[in-house]
């Protein structure tokens, strides 16, 4: 990887913070339940800003103990930018290349003012998709970036990284009602689901006021949750 500017960031050295119970996990585990039993029969993998439409996603986003935390880091006003629901189903290709959250096409989000999330709501393991995260790499800022050929899969086209030879990163398995917070530079992935069950997560990116730099023209769409300058 090229570094293309240097610093540690928000969450320190690692760039990322286990997030412990944002949601007891019994609440986490029956919106999967009512998720699975929803999406079954399309076998929908993607779900875009589910935040905008579904009263699951809109209670998640605004869980006191998660939007505390996120408060922690980047201030009082905070909104989401952008949520992905992923359903990995059990068996099926599905694996997310090494990307970084903070940039696209359309945005760049400004890592001393927004933060990262990733919300399980079953048991993310190794063997399930758990993501999988390089240390510290938020510290080479945002790098360049290819976008997947395209598939036909409704899931889109990700963004991926090219790593260097012998970076392989590590799992970081999650409970059902817990997460990651991250650095939006932070890089991941994460692959395919080889277990029984779905795995379910919800990403999400949190803003503040001016995080936000349009890279196509386009205006943001935010969701302010809290504070003001909005």
């Amino acid at each position: 990887m090229t570094a293309i500017e240097a610093a540690p960031g928000l969450l320190g050295p690692r760039g990322y913070r286990y997030l412990r119970d944002w949601t007891p996990p019994g609440r986490g585990r029956a919106w999967a339940t009512g998720l699975i039993a929803a999406h079954r029969g399309s076998m929908r993998e993607v779900l875009r800003n589910p935040h905008h439409t579904e009263e699951w996603a809109q209670a998640a986003v605004r869980a006191p103990r998660l939007l505390a935390a996120v408060q922690g880091l980047i201030g009082p006003s905070v909104a989401v930018e952008n949520t992905f629901l992923v359903i990995k189903w059990p068996g099926r290709g599905f694996e997310v290349p090494w990307h970084q959250d903070g940039i696209n096409d359309r945005l760049e989000l400004d890592p001393a003012q927004s933060v990262a999330a990733w919300l399980a709501l079953t048991d993310a393991a190794p063997g399930s998709g758990c993501l999988r995260v390089l240390p510290g790499s938020q510290a080479s800022g945002y790098l360049p970036y290819e976008v997947e050929a395209a598939h036909g899969a409704a899931r889109g086209r990700a963004l991926g990284i090219r790593l260097s030879d012998g970076e392989q990163g590590h799992s970081v398995p999650v409970q059902a009602g817990s997460g990651l917070l991250m650095d939006t530079r932070l890089v991941h992935s994460s692959p395919s689901n080889n277990e029984a069950g779905a795995r379910i997560g919800l990403n999400v990116r949190f803003v503040a006021p001016g995080a936000v730099r349009v890279r196509d023209g386009s205006s943001p769409s935010l969701t302010p949750l809290s504070g003001t300058g909005w």
